[in-house]
């Protein structure tokens, strides 16, 4: 047997696969990928434990803002809760401020209606007892003043009644009276110094007083005697011209009673003429008038004077036809009636 035929036959060759490198290849770039895959893996885990953890920080920190939050929103609820008790309080309170404050006013307009009515009262009284229309003018014209500074609506008919009562006591004719009475007076007071149509006037009360005076000073016995025969010589002979009818003579008493019934008569005119008496002042004035032409000098300046003042006064009328305040008293009783239904 020869050598060939014992050597074992020499293995046949396969031929190499093409694909094999490419299957290594590509094993080879899957092992890459893996541990690529892995190594990127292994960083994100990395960022998502950090992730986790600054996730973790930050929602501590929300929590924690959350938590301070609410403690604050508790903080104002509780404030607001307070805020809200005491605008109960304030509402309480106003409330209550409202109340006295219509009081107050409702009080303020029961006052000023009580002034009111009392000046239209003292006006009415003024008017129908005296005739005093100047007093009546400013006592209705301080009732309106007042409901003027009250300016309620409600006031207005009571104002338009006191606007009448004062137009119509305005066109009043005004009579001077407080002139007249001072004119009466100083005819009372200067009655005593009237001289009397036969035993002429009365004597100075400073001559008097300078007589007085020289009798106190001493002085000769001869020229006193002379002196008080000289008085007994005036006293014995008194010569005095009438013109006309000779007056009435008086005694001293007589004198006397004359003049205080003279100033009787003067003073009945002068209450006649506060009463708005017209008659009466008329009457008294017109017997003052005769009794000074009667028994007084008619011929002295004095007594002309006096004459000439009676007669004016006399011709003054006194006497008005005054108008009575019902429209006012009617308005203003209708207003207190309504308060009062109120």
């Amino acid at each position: 047997m020869s050598e060939s035929e014992l050597s074992p036959p020499t293995p046949r060759r396969r031929p190499l696969n093409p694909w094999l490198p490419i299957a290594l290849l590509a094993i080879a770039v899957a092992i890459w990928q893996g541990y690529d895959a892995r190594g990127r893996l292994g960083d994100l885990e990395a960022q998502l434990k950090t992730l986790q953890t600054q996730d973790g920080d930050e929602l501590a920190q929300l929590r924690a803002a959350n938590q301070q939050l609410r403690e604050q929103f508790e903080a104002v609820h509780g404030q607001l809760g307070a805020i809200e008790t005491r605008v109960e309080g304030f509402d309480s309170q106003r409330d209550a401020l409202q109340a006295m404050l219509q009081e107050a006013t409702r009080s303020r307009d029961e006052v000023a209606l009580l002034d009111v009515e009392q000046a239209i009262t003292l006006a009415s009284q003024q008017l129908q007892l005296a005739g005093n229309v100047p007093a009546a003018l400013l006592a209705l014209q301080v009732a309106d003043g007042r409901l003027a500074r009250l300016d309620r609506p409600a006031h207005l008919p009571l104002r338009k009644a006191l606007a009448a009562d004062l137009q119509r006591l305005g066109n009043l004719p005004v009579v001077d009276t407080v002139g007249l009475g001072l004119r009466l007076e100083q005819l009372v007071n200067g009655i005593d110094r009237l001289p009397l149509a036969a035993h002429g006037r009365p004597e100075n009360p400073s001559k008097i007083a300078t007589q007085e005076k020289a009798a106190a000073t001493p002085a000769p016995w001869w020229h006193l005697l002379a002196g008080d025969v000289w008085q007994e010589l005036r006293g014995l002979v008194r010569i005095q011209r009438f013109d006309g009818a000779a007056p009435e003579l008086l005694a001293a008493d007589q004198a006397l009673i004359l003049r205080e019934n003279l100033k009787l008569r003067l003073l009945n005119a002068r209450l006649a003429l506060m009463a708005r008496d017209q008659v009466t002042y008329r009457d008294e004035l017109k017997v003052a008038y005769g009794w000074l032409e009667k028994y007084y000098a008619v011929d002295d300046s004095a007594v002309q004077a006096a004459l000439a003042s009676l007669r004016q006064a006399a011709s003054t009328t006194i006497q008005a036809e005054v108008p009575a305040l019902t429209a006012s008293l009617t308005a203003l009783r209708n207003l207190r009636t309504g308060k009062d239904k109120r």
